[in-house]
């Protein structure tokens, strides 16, 4: 039996060179902790990415890997409703010639309410968590809520409570509602785990968490480690 804790220390400590926990061994770390993540494999290959999108249906969505790329988005190193084999392939391609590539994540697409869940780990004070509304409008609407950890029930309810776009979550204009038990204990599990592993880390985000009223996914993770002496890595 994988002893999970101990296998999550080892994905950090794999990553002290790079700085930073790079997608797929994030979302490996996420899943040894309790999360739902979507099924997703590191392709090295075009043909390794194609068999298994293949396998597990069309679309996918299709993600570069590289330590040295933290935004991929900045660089069009995402690449959303890939259809068929030859798009795959072509955006496979297309992410071999950005710095730093290690490999292109591919998964599963998910739909849900894009949400943002992340800490960040001040060493006077302790973990400060936030939750808001996510995707790309997080940094223009700065729709958040924030309570240091660890969290309560009663903080996560609240924190939930305090977003100006909770309606969005409530099934606005006949929208699909979010479980909100579930999310509320989504929440109670990421203040656990930045617990735990809040002495190795400078910051741990999930943006974005998609929420639905069956499940509240990782959709993407960064993990921003700190160095020996303590100053952050990236």
């Amino acid at each position: 039996m994988i002893d999970a804790r101990s296998e999550m220390r080892r994905v950090i400590e794999a990553a002290r060179d790079d700085g930073w926990v790079l997608e797929p061994d994030a979302k490996r770390l996420f899943a040894l902790a309790g999360f739902a993540v979507p099924r997703f494999t590191l392709a090295r290959t075009a043909e390794e990415a194609v068999r298994f999108a293949e396998e597990m249906g069309y679309p996918v969505v299709a993600k570069v890997v590289s330590p040295r790329i933290l935004h991929k988005s900045d660089v069009g190193g995402v690449a959303v409703g890939i259809a068929s084999a030859g798009a795959l392939t072509e955006a496979f391609r297309r992410f071999q010639a950005l710095e730093g590539f290690r490999g292109v994540l591919v998964e599963e697409r998910v739909s849900g309410i894009e949400l943002i869940l992340g800490a960040k780990i001040d060493f006077q004070f302790g973990p400060l968590i936030l939750l808001g509304i996510g995707g790309t409008g997080v940094e223009i609407y700065k729709d958040v809520s924030l309570r240091m950890a660890p969290l309560s029930e009663k903080d996560a309810r609240a924190m939930i409570a305090g977003l100006r776009g909770q309606n969005l979550l409530t099934g606005y204009r006949g929208s699909e509602r979010v479980d909100l038990k579930m999310l509320t204990g989504t929440l109670l599990s990421f203040s656990s785990l930045v617990m735990d592993l809040g002495e190795g880390i400078e910051s741990i985000d999930i943006n974005p968490l998609l929420c639905a009223s069956r499940h509240c996914m990782v959709a993407d993770a960064r993990i921003i480690l700190r160095k020996e002496d303590g100053t952050p890595s990236a």
